[in-house]
């Protein structure tokens, strides 16, 4: 897609305040509430986890995104959280890039089994716009990933998310009505509401007792969930003759959602599920990091040289940062660090045989975090003192020629303490990680 035909960037949003849902969760058969608050612009959504002690946070993110049957699943460290998909793709739907939602349990409740009591909600409550651009991608060539017969690509767009899913389900036991359908969709707040939103969740009746061996399906009902058979769903009918493609395009939004940008892509989707929903979004990310990293996406929000000079104390020959190509809020970083022979490190470093040394890798990660940390208005004046480093792995050799990826994001970020996760990567491949932990003092 050209340049041109891009729609500028919109502001941020998250809720304009706190809404609560309560039901049972459609797997776990667990009453759980959750409480969707305000949070900052460049958080994103992340989920509470208040039944756990210190209340992990867990970021609906690609890279946090599990593989787990007939549901989406994020986890970070001990914490999951999954059937999150109805109420990411209500957010998405409605532009709330931003929101802290509490969960007393590991399961989203189910609700309707579709994703239009969330909206219902949200609408009630409305949403404030943040002074922030909210990211965006544009899909430039096609993406694509299969798993046997199902498959997705997305194609470049139009200027918005299209989305065309091709359902095909072989009968069993008789006739499935519905079993081949094809539905055309795109994405607005008013397409979604009126045309995917109250699709419901299904199973097929001769599913049903595998699921159930395998512990899922406890809190499924009639009212919430779709159970067709030969003759039609039990004790229920269809909204649309094709509801359950409907349904596939609701499930592939929510987990879409999981990319944190605004998507311009037509995609097209047979047979496909959340696994391979999960592989789209992991590579959407990939692509947009390769473009990154060849300066073909340009973005709005990274800093150059003279911008990193005025936020860091460092200076030759010890500034590892070259330029910072992403900031997404106070939340990630990411920037890119050129290695070359010149490097002064190298002149005493294994000579014949040149490395770049792993404590350098450690702290070129600490400077793009104390880049993130200083951003924030009440950190002005003041540096980012490391504190601690922990679960350091080298996984690889930075030689001359490679141009390191350093990527941060926010675990915990108090006014004078700061924890993140930090990335070292070359051409894709990770080559170095830790958690770095921060004091904010005065300069």
């Amino acid at each position: 897609m050209d340049d041109a035909k891009a729609e500028p960037a919109r502001m941020q949003r998250t809720v304009k305040e706190p809404v609560e849902y309560r039901g049972v969760g459609l797997h776990s058969g667990k009453e759980i509430t959750i409480t969707v608050r305000p949070a900052e612009a460049g958080t994103g959504v992340s989920f509470v986890r208040t039944d756990i002690e210190d209340q992990p946070v867990v970021r609906a993110h690609g890279a946090n995104m599990k593989a787990r049957q007939r549901r989406t699943c994020i986890q970070d460290g001990r914490a999951e959280v999954y059937t999150c998909e109805h109420l990411l793709a209500a957010l998405y739907a409605l532009g709330i890039d931003n929101a802290m939602v509490e969960i007393d349990g590991e399961e989203v409740p189910g609700l309707d089994g579709a994703a239009g009591e969330f909206l219902r909600g949200l609408q009630a409550v409305g949403y404030t716009e943040l002074r922030m651009p909210r990211p965006s991608y544009a899909v430039k060539r096609p993406i694509y990933v299969r798993e046997g017969s199902a498959s997705i690509v997305a194609l470049p767009g139009t200027g918005k998310l299209t989305i065309e899913y091709h359902l095909d389900y072989p009968s069993q036991n008789g006739s499935v009505p519905g079993a081949k359908q094809i539905v055309a969709f795109e994405m607005s707040p008013e397409n979604f509401e009126r045309d995917i939103a109250p699709a419901r969740t299904f199973v097929f009746q001769h599913e049903v007792e595998a699921l159930q061996a395998a512990g899922l399906g406890k809190g499924a009902n009639a009212q919430n969930t779709l159970v067709v058979g030969p003759d039609g769903p039990k004790d229920n009918s269809l909204r649309w003759e094709d509801e359950l493609a409907r349904h596939k395009i609701l499930d592939l939004i929510g987990d879409i959602a999981n990319a944190g940008v605004d998507l311009d892509a037509h995609i097209i989707a047979t047979r496909s599920g959340h696994g391979l929903n999960m592989a789209l979004v992991q590579r959407i990310l990939e692509e947009r990091e390769r473009e990154q990293e060849l300066g073909e996406a340009p973005s709005d929000t990274g800093l150059d040289i003279r911008d990193i000079l005025k936020l860091l104390p460092h200076r030759y020959p010890f500034l590892l940062i070259d330029r910072v190509i992403e900031l997404d809020g106070f939340q990630k970083a990411v920037a890119i660090k050129n290695v070359t022979i010149n490097e002064p490190f190298f002149q005493g470093h294994w000579p014949e045989q040149p490395i770049m040394p792993g404590v350098l890798q450690l702290e070129a990660m600490a400077q793009l975090a104390g880049v993130l940390l200083l951003r924030k208005l009440e950190n002005t004046g003041k540096l980012a003192v490391l504190w601690s480093i922990d679960k350091v792995k080298l996984r690889g050799a930075v030689v001359p020629g490679d141009q390191l990826r350093i990527e941060v994001e926010t675990i915990r970020a108090r006014p004078q303490v700061g924890h993140v996760r930090a990335r070292c990567k070359v051409a894709g491949k990770l080559v170095a990680e830790a958690e770095l932990k921060f004091t904010l003092v005065d300069a």
